[in-house]
Order: structure tokens, then C-alpha cells, then sequence
């Protein structure tokens, strides 16, 4: 990672992914993503718009996106197989995915008899259909690290592939990179964002209803339209029991 500027924080003021310092996005060093896969010509469009394109030509965000069949031995460039036991579809083979994760981090990362360290600063996430829950704490704890290399696996059923799903989630952490967003208050002030209380603790389990907090509506000129009235916002707070305690 590459420092983007120098610091301007005054004494005392410390990092946060969720942008809980205004100063502090001078210090942040370029988050890199890296993504696997079958079908590099897929990111071109989404890399480049909205907020990930200006955290990328600000420095803020690195993308690198890796074409899994350079790393196959074969004239046709075979990156999957037939399963085991027979069955609909191909399984994607791991000799290339191991080396194309290896190529990528610049060292082994060993075997079934013998692991290798881990860099606490960088993730590497397999895109499955029988994941972990992706969620707003998540993305959060992601947006902590210096680095994640994602894995776009081949799906049977809901998705083809992983390539959509990793996009969501870059996009939902490069949003939380300090200096990503215009206003550094917009990833505190909305749904699923956690409450800090004067103690410091955050929490995303609003008293009312031990959900996630989703934010209130919005609403803009005109005043009025088409019969519907922007007054109608004060009858949706008070059945919103999420919104309890938030005045």
C-alpha cells in the first residue's frame, strides 16, 4: 500500500472506516482489491462509475482484476472439471486458483499439512452461494483492512458466479473508506449504520426492536405532488418503533 497524502489531523484524532473524523482520511493509505476470475471484461463497467471511480482516481481504492486461465497449464486454458460422483456442471479446479492467490500475494499459502501465517491486514474471500451472511458489521470489519482478494466462484442456482457478489461488497466497503464519500457523516447517518452512545460503545441493536436501525425517509421538492404530501413523513416516524429514542 502506498501513503495518498500526508497527515493534517490534529492531536488526538485517530482512523475510523466510518468517517467518524473529518480530518482523518488524509492519513489512509490506498485499499487494494483483487478479484479471480473467469470473465475479467465483466468489472470494466462497474469499476467505473459513482463512488468506487472516485475513490480509484483519488487514490483512496486500488482494483486489480485477475484472469484466472493465465494460470492454467493447457492449450485450452481448462479452469474446471467434472465432479466427483457425477452430477450437472463443472468444479472449478484449484491448482489454478491456488497459484493465481499465490501469484497475487507474493508468497505460498501452504497445505493440507502445513499452514502458513496469515497477514492480519489482508483477507481472501471465496464468493459462495453457501457463504456467511454479507451485512452492514461486516463490511465495516472489512473496510479495517489493507487488502482483499476475492475469489468469483461458479454458482448452481440464485447466481451464475460470484462476479456480481463481490462487486456488491467492494462497493459497500470502498463507501466506507475514509474520504470515499463526499460528506463523511452519510455512512453514519443511515440504515443498518451502528449508534454510539457518550461511552463510546456502538451498537446495531435499536432498543425498540433488536433489529438493525433503517433510516427514515427522505423527502425533497415540491412539498406536494400528485396528492401525496411530504407532511405524511410525520405519521411514518411515529410507526416506525425503530426509530424510538432517535429524536
Amino acid at each position: 500500500m502506498v501513503p495518498v497524502l500526508s497527515s493534517c489531523a490534529a492531536d488526538g484524532e485517530k482512523g475510523s472506516p466510518n468517517g467518524s473524523y473529518s480530518c482523518d482520511w488524509l492519513n489512509w493509505l490506498a485499499m487494494r482489491f483483487d478479484l479471480i476470475t473467469i470473465f475479467p471484461e465483466f468489472f470494466a463497467g462497474p469499476l467505473d462509475h459513482g463512488i468506487l471511480r472516485r475513490a480509484r482516481e483519488t487514490g483512496l481504492a486500488e482494483v486489480n482484476v485477475q484472469d484466472l486461465r493465465e494460470f492454467t497449464k493447457d492449450r485450452h486454458r481448462t479452469v474446471d472439471d467434472r465432479p466427483f460422483g457425477g452430477g450437472e456442471g463443472m468444479v472449478l479446479k484449484p491448482e489454478p486458483l491456488f497459484e493465481a492467490v499465490e501469484s497475487l500475494l507474493g508468497h505460498g499459502v501452504g497445505d493440507a499439512a502445513r499452514k502458513t501465517t496469515r497477514d492480519p491486514k489482508t483477507a481472501t474471500v471465496l464468493l459462495s452461494a453457501g457463504g456467511k451472511l454479507f451485512d452492514q458489521e461486516t463490511a465495516r470489519r472489512y473496510a479495517r483492512l489493507e487488502r482483499i482478494l476475492f475469489i468469483c466462484g461458479r454458482y448452481e442456482g440464485v447466481l451464475s458466479g460470484g462476479e456480481l457478489p463481490a462487486m456488491v461488497v467492494i462497493d459497500a466497503v470502498a463507501r466506507l473508506i475514509p474520504g470515499a464519500l463526499g460528506n463523511e457523516a452519510s455512512s453514519q447517518n443511515e440504515s443498518f449504520s451502528a449508534t454510539e452512545d457518550s461511552s463510546g460503545d456502538t451498537s446495531h441493536q435499536p432498543r425498540a426492536t433488536g433489529q438493525a436501525i433503517l433510516d427514515f425517509p427522505h423527502y425533497t421538492r415540491p412539498a406536494e405532488y400528485r396528492g401525496w404530501s411530504v407532511a405524511a413523513i410525520e405519521k411514518t416516524q411515529r410507526n416506525r418503533p425503530d426509530l424510538a429514542g432517535r429524536e
